[in-house]
């Protein structure tokens, strides 16, 4: 059941994000990146839950559209370090209406108090998980 409403939280944020652009994986990077910037790939990997093959799939497709910049950390010569361009906050900025009207169609459902407990079982889930 979670991985079919995970589905349909992706088919909804599809439908109301076409104009933007923007895949949820790609909003989700983006946002992540919004919060702290300068994040390492790895780090990224951590904050979004995305595997890391994909994730640097995702980062070269960002990359290659403008939206972020990479330069390599201070901390970890290996590592790259990772911020939003102005496109990418521009790109970032459009899609977050969307993305915000998706998580109202797909909790349009639940009462506000089922919401709010259905977020926090979410948070509960992920923070189990540990390590991604």
């Amino acid at each position: 059941l979670l991985h079919r409403a995970g589905q349909r939280a992706a088919d909804i944020f599809a439908e109301e994000a076409k104009k933007g652009g923007l895949t949820p994986r790609q909003f989700a990077v983006l946002t992540a990146v919004s919060l702290e910037e300068g994040l390492p790939q790895a780090e990224l990997v951590e904050r979004t839950g995305i595997d890391r093959s994909t994730l640097a799939d995702i980062g070269a497709r960002l990359l290659g559209r403008g939206l972020i910049q990479r330069r390599r950390s201070k901390e970890d010569g290996r590592a790259y370090a990772i911020k939003l361009s102005a496109k990418g906050v521009k790109a970032l900025s459009k899609a977050q209406p969307a993305a915000a009207a998706a998580d109202s169609q797909l909790l349009a459902g639940l009462t506000a108090a089922k919401r709010s407990e259905f977020l926090q079982t979410l948070s509960q889930i992920v923070s189990a998980g540990g390590k991604v």
